[in-house]
């Protein structure tokens, strides 16, 4: 199975920016969505925060308006990441990325 594409909006409560030694442009964000949703024919309140990482020339328009507390919508694909302690997560890699406010 090859599909792996995801879309999320929300609220961005962190943002970094750095070159790679390469040279490479990335700018990580953390992304906090709030919704509701039914499941089961009930109501519930939808959380998350996930890590975003913007990379590449191509985001170099929009990168300087990716600052905390602006809403922003990201389609990309889901990667598992290790920190330096070992510890897994997923980490959403943006293939796009619009401004919503």
């Amino acid at each position: 199975m090859t599909t792996n594409n995801f879309v999320l909006a929300g609220t961005i409560t962190r943002s970094r920016r750095f070159d790679s030694p390469a040279g490479i442009a990335h700018t990580v964000l953390m992304l906090e969505h709030k919704s509701q949703r039914y499941e089961a024919e009930m109501l519930r309140n939808v959380y998350c925060q996930i890590q975003v990482v913007l990379s590449g020339e191509r985001f170099n328009s929009v990168t300087e308006n990716l600052k905390a507390g602006v809403e922003i919508q990201v389609e990309g694909f889901l990667n598992l990441q290790q920190s330096r302690n070992g510890q897994n997560r997923l980490v959403l890699h943006a293939e796009n990325v619009e401004l919503k406010t």
